[in-house]
């Protein structure tokens, strides 16, 4: 059996590809399946694009980023023991060894190197972005070769230095420069020749060995220098500026491109080791409290919230009253809106004094249990690509980026959010890792390339271990059960009992694939966390403890009925595992203002406290139910009325009241151009409890109402790219591009009238006995078609049916059955007999 022939070319390799492996590529790099290519030719064309390559290398670990740098100082095309000797060096370490495959599996994988083991080819555009040159310095630290640096030297400089190193004058620039290049790459004359250098001029060779390789000299240059100008071991690339030779820095590296490999990723480091059981009741208590806080913050905006800006987005003083209203630091705020804005929950009204507010979904919201309400949070800061911890920075217009305002979309953020869980998920529960060996991890994973100096990965990475924590994903910095049950991870083995206090005890991340899930799959999962969440949530009471200081003491969550009740009929004092409320005269007037009468009062309090209604709570209602209403405020702009003048008169007498600018108009009757809420507000704050009254004159029931939005949809996360694509597409463009490729290259007879790489030309007649023929032999066709835009195509056919002026055959590009009209075939030949 012969030997079959070596790849010329990309697509040829890709051509030899099967189709499970052609679909792994099309799943790492989507940018090439959109638009699905024509042939594998068009596929190997487009994953050499610089945009795709630079994306492409983007998405490489560091080791196998490494290996593709060191590829692109290797010869063209470069063997797998050269490659192997640049990674590894003298030392041929063990580890390199063993991770070098892997490495070079994922670079063929993804299209950036092709070629067998004897000719390992790196694309070109990778090679162009990753080769050293003056503009673009390689991350090896090496520079050109002695052949790139000497191509602009006259032949006698070039013979000048070849006689210096000790070698015999040729009678060519080109065998000179080979000459010299022999002897940069023999290491035992390459040693030799070093062992003659001044200790000056070595010391040179060291300071540049691991880059930069560019050096600055004068004129006339000092006796270290002129010693290695001499002999080719610093070559002049322009007025005044040097370089070390590419094969002199690596004979003295020890052949290693790269000063310090990393073959394998650096491990997680356990800063602390809990009881899993620990770790999810921590865990519970955080997802409690982020329910309350964002209930928190939709009830205070429940009336509608703050204005939107101009620019859009939530103002700084706003965003500063609500980290108050939530006794929060401003970045937490930000967060907790972010996420309600993320989950659906609020957003702007529209109206034509925009404000933000509460949406409909809010109040459906509101009805689930507790633990379906932390899933829907959870699942929309998993996916959301809208990043708070950007808040209070600058974008590239130098405009200060808002809360809810336009330029927080950060696309990287959902894959981060979730590799950051996922290396979670690969520690013994109750393990949670130091901050640093996370980063560390990513950077191996993600590292930065050239003058890349935003670390935003690592910020987005530090932010997640922040806000998993506050959202009750995590416990103590452990992934919670329900935290990794919402990813749909395993459940993994405990970690070993710290035997101490402050024990830190090493763990061995194994690491866990797991992929982003489809939506189907995510809500199995947010079931399965919300399942282990709901027995470890409090469950709501239906009571309170009065005390007879004018609080009560809600020893837990309260039912919602309850919760609003009491919301409206006192002030919250204090929070934390028991909630304090404070009933006073002015929470006390709210409830009356609202509807309520002093009886339903007393028999909400009654029905819901454990302890007897204290006696001064009892007094505090009578006394303001006594007052209540017994002055009435109407439009005048406004006014007050009341059948007890001597109260009119206390009021008038007042010297409070001077800025409403009251004025009698009878005796039971005062006026006044302030508004109705600005006197209502006046007289209660002078003590007085007055009651709205309707145009009518009757008591006017000033119950707030909720705001709500129109319907809002929450907003679509921004994608880091084009999306992967699922199974059933990448088998249709597989099928697509093999069948395509089968019409391009399938041998075919020359038609008569076509010349090489034209479309076939034959007569009406001679096309349309052609396809008949098919027909009853059963061979395909190569046709030439013109569709109705006009454009031109070739394919391959095999012919089922030819009558009334249309051929039905199946189609090889298309790989379906397909009918074409006969007048738009410009012609057919034959497929060659191989």
């Amino acid at each position: 059996m012969s030997t079959p022939a070596a790849p010329r070319s990309l697509a040829e390799a890709l051509r030899v590809r099967d189709d499970a492996s052609l679909a792994t590529l099309l799943r790492s790099r989507p940018d090439l399946i959109t638009p699905v290519p024509t042939d594998l030719t068009q596929l190997a064309t487009r994953a050499g694009t610089r945009a795709s390559v630079v994306r492409a290398l983007e998405r490489l670990d560091r080791f196998a980023l490494q290996t593709a740098e060191a590829l692109a100082v290797a010869a063209d095309p470069a063997t797998y023991d050269e490659l192997f000797g640049l990674m590894a060096g003298d030392e041929r370490d063990p580890a390199v060894a063993a991770a070098l495959p892997r490495a070079l599996a994922t670079l063929r994988e993804q299209a950036l190197v092709w070629g067998a083991d004897d000719r390992l080819r790196l694309v070109r555009t990778a090679r162009e972005l990753l080769a050293p040159s003056p503009q673009h310095p390689s991350p090896t630290g090496l520079g050109p070769a002695a052949q790139e640096v000497t191509a602009a030297m006259s032949p006698g400089r070039i013979q000048e230095i070849v006689t210096a190193a000790g070698l015999p004058s040729t009678h060519d620039s080109v065998s000179a420069v080979a000459a010299l290049t022999g002897l940069f790459t023999d290491r035992g004359r390459m040693a030799a020749l070093l062992a003659e250098a001044p200790e000056e001029s070595r010391e040179v060779l060291d300071r540049l060995v691991w880059g930069p390789p560019y050096g600055q000299v004068t004129a006339d240059p000092a006796a270290r220098l002129r010693w290695l100008l001499d002999r080719g071991l610093l070559l002049p690339t322009a007025p005044g500026t040097v370089v070390l030779p590419r094969e002199v820095a690596l004979h003295l590296r020890g052949g290693r491109a790269h000063r310090a490999t990393e073959p394998l990723p650096p491990g997680l480091e356990a800063s602390a080791t809990h009881r899993p059981q620990v770790v999810d009741a921590t865990a519970a208590g955080q997802a409690y409290t982020a329910l309350a806080t964002v209930e928190e913050l939709l009830k205070d905006w429940d009336e509608g919230g703050p204005t939107v800006l101009r620019a859009g987005g939530l103002s700084v003083r706003d965003l500063k009253r609500t980290a108050v209203a939530l006794d929060v630091s401003e970045p937490v705020a930000a967060f907790w809106v972010e996420l309600a804005y993320a989950a659906g929950l609020l957003a702007s009204d529209g109206d034509a004094d925009e404000r933000y507010a509460a949406t409909p979904a809010h109040d459906e919201w509101m009805e689930r249990p507790a633990a379906e309400r932390w899933a829907r949070l959870a699942e929309a800061w998993l996916t959301a690509t809208r990043t708070s911890g950007v808040v209070g920075g600058r974008d590239v217009k130098e405009r200060t980026l808002s809360a809810l305002g336009p330029g927080l979309d950060r696309s990287a953020a959902p894959e981060v959010r979730h590799r950051v869980l996922t290396l979670l998920a690969g520690l013994p529960e109750g393990a949670s890792p130091s901050a640093d060996s996370v980063l560390a991890r990513l950077r191996w994973e993600r590292p930065l390339r050239g003058t890349q100096q935003d670390d935003l990965r690592g910020r987005l990475a530090t932010w997640t271990l922040s806000e998993a924590e506050m959202l009750g994903v995590t416990g103590r910095g452990a992934l919670s059960a329900h935290g990794r049950a919402l990813l749909g991870a395993p459940a993994r083995k405990p970690a070993k009992e710290p035997s101490g206090p402050g024990d830190k005890l090493p763990v061995h991340h194994v690491p866990v694939a797991l992929e982003p899930l489809s939506a189907a799959e995510q809500a199995t999962a947010s079931a399965a966390a919300t399942r282990l969440l709901t027995p470890l949530l409090p469950e709501p009471l239906d009571h309170v403890l009065l005390q007879a200081d004018l609080t009560a003491v809600a020893p837990g969550p309260l039912k919602r009925p309850l919760a609003d009740m009491l919301g409206v009929l006192a002030d919250v004092e204090s929070k934390g595992g028991a909630t304090v409320y404070r009933f006073t005269p002015g929470s006390v007037r709210r409830a009356l203002d609202a509807g309520r009468a002093a009886s339903d009062l007393h028999a909400f309090l009654t029905a819901h406290s454990r302890t007897p209604v204290p006696q001064p709570l009892t007094y505090l209602i009578d006394d303001v139910a006594r007052r209540h209403g017994h002055l009435r405020v109407g439009a005048a702009s406004a006014y007050v009325r009341c059948d007890d003048d001597a109260l009119l008169n206390e009021i008038i007498a007042d010297k409070r009241a001077a800025g409403l600018r009251l004025r009698r108009l009878a005796p039971t009757v005062l006026a006044t151009q302030a508004d109705p809420a600005t006197l209502l507000d006046g007289l209660r704050a002078m003590g007085f409890a007055p009651a709205a009254e309707s145009a009518e004159g009757d008591v006017l029931i000033t119950r707030a109402d909720a705001h709500r939005t129109p319907p809002r949809t929450a907003p679509q996360p921004v994608p880091d790219g084009p999306p992967t694509p699922d199974a059933t597409l990448l088998a249709a463009a597989v099928r697509a591009i093999r069948a395509g490729d089968l019409a391009s290259t399938t041998p075919r007879k020359q038609a008569p009238s076509a010349s090489g790489g034209d479309l076939p030309r034959t007569s009406s007649a001679e096309t349309l006995a052609t396809m008949q023929a098919a027909v009853l032999t059963g061979e395909a066709l190569w046709i030439g078609y013109v569709n109705a835009e006009g454009s031109a195509s070739q394919r391959v056919i095999a012919p089922i049916r030819v009558e009334g002026g249309f051929v039905t055959a199946y189609d090889h590009t298309a790989d379906e059955v397909r009918t074409y009209p006969l007048h738009r075939v410009t012609g057919v030949a034959e497929l060659a007999d191989d």
